[in-house]
């Protein structure tokens, strides 16, 4: 399985760990920080909690994937449910349905047990680039 979460810069940049991953599940984290990832309003970016998503769903959906594809984030759906807070928030993304150019993965986001934020995606899936 490829490398994923952390490897890439952006995810590092951000603060992402990733936890778990295989068989089409992804469990990733990031410690939400005051100073780092709070808006004006006191609680995390709306953009902290998606991106955390948005890179788990990715890593469920490659975890199943040969090399040779790739995947891009087609849409996906969010529902912020209460203000995240200061503390470790965790994404679950697990893919529930793979096609042959469209996948549709479900992610959950919980701080302390408590459920935060949901969200549903549908992914592209295409041929990696040559020489990549």
């Amino acid at each position: 399985m490829r490398p994923f979460g952390q490897d890439f810069e952006f995810a590092r940049f951000m603060g992402l760990e990733m936890v778990e991953r295989g068989d089409g599940r992804c469990r990733m984290a990031i410690d939400i920080d005051r100073v780092r990832h709070f808006n004006p309003q006191g609680v995390a970016h709306g953009g902290v909690a998606y991106s955390l998503a948005d890179t788990a769903m990715g890593g469920a959906l490659t975890s199943q994937m040969p090399d040779s594809k790739w995947c891009a984030t087609l849409e996906i759906k969010f529902n912020y449910h209460v203000g995240v807070r200061e503390g470790r928030l965790i994404c679950d993304a697990t893919v529930l349905h793979q096609g042959k150019r469209i996948a549709n993965i479900d992610a959950r986001l919980y701080q302390d047990d408590r459920l935060v934020a949901s969200a549903n995606g549908n992914f592209a899936i295409f041929d990696a680039p040559l020489g990549r």
